[in-house]
């Protein structure tokens, strides 16, 4: 009887064990592996899909392409249909983010938390993951979601950064170190946004020379206004080098005229 009590209490003290809480530095490790999955170390051009479903509305579909740079972080997204938005686009740079709109021919400067097309969508869903660069992780333990195992964290946003989401919350596949769900919040603690990462795919990237994972679909729910949600598809990655004078406002203009 003794020896099944001690071997009772050594399975349960190696369960704790392999539970146990991450270190500050392991979580950061985790979160590096996290945006290094995703990191080109290069330029990347894509296609996007954005379906938005709205209550009592009709359902809008955008057609984007996008591009960034991983050298100084600039960033583009032009819009492509439908007409009455083609030309429209965003361009980060110098850290900050600027919208444009063909129909009246000015620039006005938005913030991270600007909503892309009024999607429910951000400029940070298609740029490059910069998790342990922008937020302090805090370990809320181990999750199950469906058959993946996922490390979850609590992540809050660095002081002096514009971001759209200050605090995160994080479930991460412990396999592959993909990003499963993500929950985002405002600094108040009140849940803005659900999204859910299932399906990523990766390509081979001369300028990284490895492999980058992507997500090819997005799921993100809005959480104030209930039945608002997005479909994000991004397809034909292109991780070649792009024209130097595309990060332009003058470049993202002649594309409208």
């Amino acid at each position: 009887m003794r020896r099944m009590i001690l071997a009772a209490a050594l399975v349960l003290n190696l369960q704790g064990l392999a539970h146990a809480a991450l270190t500050q530095q392991q979580m950061v490790d985790l979160l590096k592996q996290v945006d290094d999955r995703q990191k080109n170390n290069g330029d990347w051009r894509a296609q996007a899909y954005l379906e938005q479903k709205e209550k009592d509305k009709v359902d809008t579909v955008y057609n984007t392409e996008y591009f960034r740079r991983s050298a100084d972080q600039k960033f583009m997204i032009l819009f492509t249909a439908p007409k009455s938005s083609a030309g429209q686009g965003y361009l980060r740079i110098d850290k900050n983010l600027w919208f444009y709109d063909p129909s009246v021919g000015k620039w006005e400067r938005r913030t991270e938390r600007e909503r892309i097309g009024g999607t429910n969508s951000r400029r940070s869903d298609f740029d490059e993951s910069r998790l342990a660069e922008e937020y302090d992780p805090t370990d809320e333990g181990e999750e199950k979601l469906g058959v993946y195992t996922a490390q979850k964290l609590l992540l809050k946003g660095k002081p002096g950064l514009d971001l759209a989401f200050p605090v995160v919350r994080i479930w991460i596949d412990k396999d592959t170190k993909n990003v499963l769900k993500r929950q985002e919040y405002a600094l108040s603690g009140r849940l803005l946004r659900t999204s859910y990462y299932p399906k990523w795919k990766k390509i081979y990237s001369p300028s990284k020379k490895g492999e980058v994972y992507y997500p090819e679909e997005i799921r993100f729910y809005d959480e104030v206004e209930k039945a608002n949600q997005t479909l994000v598809l991004i397809k034909a990655v292109d991780p070649s080098p792009l024209p130097p004078n595309l990060f332009t406002k003058a470049w993202l203009e002649s594309k409208s005229r």
